[in-house]
């Protein structure tokens, strides 16, 4: 099992995951063009030269979708219930085809369930940082995360 049991994990403990990825074109188009999302901002290279930016902006939905995913083999594949849900999404810097991300997670909250004994609630803070170390994204996402099963502790 990748994923840690609720019981593994301490607040205050931090993850360096070692999957790093390069965005590219093509998973931007797919992303943007799967979801419906026809914003010039993401699919018109001639539009985005004349803006601030000069050039396409990665979906942030994308971005969201992979800082979490990176996070999974580390913390919650094959122990986690349920995402219960994301607060604070935020995108202090845009992130641009060709940019190679690292993702963080830290764990800062942890509670027994009052409707699950084999479960506890966890709080991860995920943080995205593009290969100048500029902080891109980051979110706090509470999961339901099963507890070591009584088997599997004995």
């Amino acid at each position: 099992m990748a994923g840690l049991w609720f019981e593994q994990l301490e607040v205050g403990q931090t993850f360096a995951h070692a999957i790093r990825r390069t965005v590219t074109e093509t998973d931007n188009l797919l992303f943007s063009t799967l979801t419906h999302n026809p914003a010039q901002l993401h699919l018109d290279a001639e539009y985005m030269k004349d803006s601030d930016y000069g050039r396409i902006i990665v979906n942030s939905t994308f971005t969201l979708g992979l800082m979490v995913g990176v996070s999974v083999g580390d913390t919650t594949l094959g122990t986690a219930v349920a995402n219960l849900g994301w607060d604070e999404v935020r995108f202090p810097a845009p992130v641009f085809i060709g940019d190679t991300l690292r993702i963080e997670t830290e764990v800062v909250d942890l509670r027994e369930s009052r409707s699950r004994p084999d479960a506890g609630i966890v709080t991860f803070v995920h943080r995205a940082f593009n290969q100048r170390d500029e902080l891109v994204a980051t979110c706090k996402r509470t999961g339901l995360q099963r507890k070591t099963p009584v088997e599997a502790g004995a």
